[in-house]
């Protein structure tokens, strides 16, 4: 099992991403882009805000590596073993959010939850990519400001909330407590 987590699934990947994450993070530091509003003047986002994308596509690529053969007949499931590298994954991110900021391990978790709803009902690849488009979508449409010109946000671009908001927190968390079981259950096992 041991092997098989190491060779063929690449679990390793998981804590390679978010070494990288925060290699990134301090690297582009408050570095900003300009990102078009359709609510308002042309802003900006830190590069840091997209770095949570690398998470998911590490995760989506160590779940794309499979040996059907070999996980039909396994002892132990493998959709265990990779529920707890993504919980694992998740809590690494937490643990790494101390450095980084925690909005970007609340973004982790949020875009790990969705990548895996999305792989669910697609594939991998469009998992990885959904993270991206939720991110953008957030910025384009979730952004608006105020009559004083302060940034502020609409109710649902959750990405966008500050670290310290409890309501983001918990939609956070509830979202990757109830796709994780979704996203290992049989049917999606049998693909």
């Amino acid at each position: 099992m041991n092997r098989y987590a190491i060779t063929v699934r690449r679990w390793w990947a998981g804590p390679a991403a978010l070494a990288l994450l925060v290699v990134a993070c301090w690297t582009v530091g408050a570095s900003e882009v300009p990102v078009p509003s359709l609510f308002g003047a042309t802003g900006s986002a830190q590069l840091a805000y997209f770095t949570p994308v690398l998470i998911v596509i590490a995760v989506m690529y160590c779940l794309d590596r499979q040996l059907h053969d070999v996980e039909t007949t396994a002892v132990q499931p493998i959709h265990r073993f990779d529920q707890g590298a993504i919980i694992l994954t998740a809590a690494l991110a937490h643990a790494a959010g101390v450095v980084v900021g925690m909005d970007i391990a609340r973004n982790v978790t949020l875009l790990l939850a969705l990548g895996l709803l999305t792989r669910r009902l697609a594939n991998e690849a469009t998992a990885a990519g959904a993270g991206m488009m939720f991110l953008v979508i957030n910025l384009v449409l979730g952004r608006v400001y105020n009559p004083d010109g302060h940034k502020a946000h609409t109710w649902w671009a959750v990405a966008l909330y500050p670290s310290n908001s409890m309501t983001a927190w918990l939609v956070a968390v509830a979202l990757f407590a109830l796709v994780l079981p979704l996203a290992f259950s049989r049917t999606s096992a049998t693909r």
